[in-house]
């Protein structure tokens, strides 16, 4: 029961921080990810988003040396993957095409960023 509790109070928070439910583009492509996980470890990789069908997508994501896949449904501007844990990880898409996450219960924090908006930081484009 608390376990549930904890799901349904972040996915909660999500939908408070992601506003209006309103229909967004495809959120398709490559993505940098930056997280920590419950216990404080950081983490770094890549992710893949490809559309599956109008809402639903298929995320593989690339961290050290383990690959992750699940399948995600886009509800608005949440993004909510089942993969392969008990708990799905769950996303806010965010206006500048950021997904900023959620796993582990709630525990652990992941950022997605699109690849190309972080070569263009990182080359100091606007």
């Amino acid at each position: 029961m608390m376990k549930n509790l904890g799901q349904r109070g972040v996915l909660a928070v999500l939908m408070l921080v992601a506003g209006a439910v309103m229909a967004w583009a495809d959120i398709s492509g490559s993505y940098f990810v930056y997280g920590r996980h419950g216990d404080g470890r950081a983490f770094e990789g890549t992710a893949t988003i490809t559309a599956a069908n109008e809402d639903r997508y298929a995320v593989e994501w690339i961290v050290g040396s383990g690959t992750y896949n699940g399948i995600g449904v886009l509800e608005g501007r949440v993004l909510t993957v089942d993969w392969d844990t008990e708990a799905p990880a769950i996303y806010v898409v965010m206006p500048d095409g950021e997904l900023h996450g959620t796993f582990e219960d709630g525990l652990a924090v992941e950022l997605l960023t699109p690849e190309r908006r972080q070569l263009d930081r990182d080359q100091g484009a606007d």
